[in-house]
């Protein structure tokens, strides 16, 4: 079996959880909260909310789109706001422009709805991120594949989810690491492929291991 040079260390992380001091009341603030949001806010409300709701395979994937709708009623603008993938992104800036852009064109599109005070306020979050080496590396396939078995939903989610903007790639540290020291294109590319909305972190995490075996019994 083939070692790799370089070994792959899984790491897991948590999240201190900070309520800044925006807020918005209407979809117009929210717009204007957006256009001021840090990278840290639009991560936690984007690519950190996978995380939060790991279990959930329905409904819309970030925060944003889910206040539009239970608190302004705007189910149109939440479709727009949830069809971004964030798999597209490879900046948290980008990413805030387009939500942005998003929600003050439909504010000037439907000026009446702009206004309307919402059910609940949206108040703008961000949380500082602490990673811990779980003490568990890998050089082979067989080794990743047993490593896959200890992985809890956070560090999961860290190396297939929120690992996209640290290595500023539309990949993941998982499909990274068995292309470029195993020499596994094909494998990588199936492991990236995993759908991460309609799945659940554990689905998604099952799938991948599923697709590690398939390629160790080759």
């Amino acid at each position: 079996m083939k070692s790799a040079e370089s070994h792959f260390q899984f790491v897991t992380a948590s999240y201190l959880t900070r309520i800044g001091d925006q807020k918005a009341t209407t979809l117009a603030e929210l717009g204007e909260g957006l256009k001021d949001s840090s990278d840290a806010s639009v991560f936690y409300h984007t690519f950190q909310t996978l995380g939060r709701h790991h279990f959930l395979t329905e409904g819309f994937s970030n925060d944003f789109a889910q206040w539009v709708l239970a608190s302004c009623n705007r189910a149109e603008l939440a479709e727009q706001l949830a069809s971004l993938d964030i798999r597209d992104y490879l900046s948290l800036a980008e990413l805030r422009t387009d939500l942005h852009r998003i929600v003050t064109e439909y504010c000037a599109t439907y000026p009446a709805y702009a206004g309307q005070v919402a059910f609940e306020p949206f108040y703008f979050c961000d949380a500082i991120e602490v990673a811990v080496p779980l003490g568990v590396e890998a050089r082979t396939l067989e080794e990743f594949r047993r490593g896959l078995e200890r992985l809890s939903h956070a560090a999961f989610h860290y190396h297939f989810v929120a690992s996209r903007l640290r290595l500023h790639l539309r990949t993941n540290d998982f499909s990274l690491w068995l292309e470029t020291s195993l020499g596994l294109s094909a494998l990588a590319q199936r492991v990236n492929r995993i759908d991460i909305y309609t799945n659940t972190l554990e689905s998604a995490r099952v799938k991948l291991a599923a697709l590690v075996d398939e390629e160790a019994a080759r």
